[in-house]
């Protein structure tokens, strides 16, 4: 019983599963927010572009009385609509973050190459880090970067 407790215990200590977990966390507050901007921004819009139409209340009753079944197939194109527009706002999302990361990634890319630089003790003009002769001067250059 030991080893298996200490097996357990190893498990969930593990980085990944740790991850993991902080993803499932962050993903479920990160769902309220996207359900709430569907529901309580985007969804008024479209209802108001479309006529105010609200498709939950849809349905088709088979039999009489309060045990009569319904089938609500407004609520499931209401749910359609909803997963189209989380969908898209998700979409969007990533997209904004990927272009982000991409300026970020282009930045940290220029001010790598402008490092690949640097200037001719002799003529002081701009030249590849790994030249051994300067194309301006012709000067040797020291083996180590000046």
């Amino acid at each position: 019983m030991r080893g298996f407790l200490k097996e357990f215990k190893e498990f969930v200590s593990r980085g990944n599963v740790m991850d993991m977990a902080v993803g499932i966390i962050i993903g479920a507050a990160f769902t309220a927010i996207v359900t709430s901007l569907v529901s309580d921004v985007v969804m008024p819009i479209v209802s108001l572009a479309i006529g105010g139409a609200d498709f939950s209340s849809l349905a088709v009753t088979f039999g009489t009385g309060d045990n009569a079944a319904t089938l609500n197939y407004g609520k499931f194109i209401q749910a359609i609509v909803n997963f189209i527009l989380v969908a898209f706002v998700v979409f969007c999302l990533v997209k904004a973050i990927a272009t982000t990361e991409g300026h970020i990634a282009s930045a940290k890319k220029d001010s790598q190459e402008e490092s690949a630089v640097r200037e001719c003790p002799f003529c002081k003009e701009e030249i590849a880090a790994s030249a051994t002769r300067c194309p301006h001067c012709t000067s040797e250059l020291p083996n180590k970067a000046a």
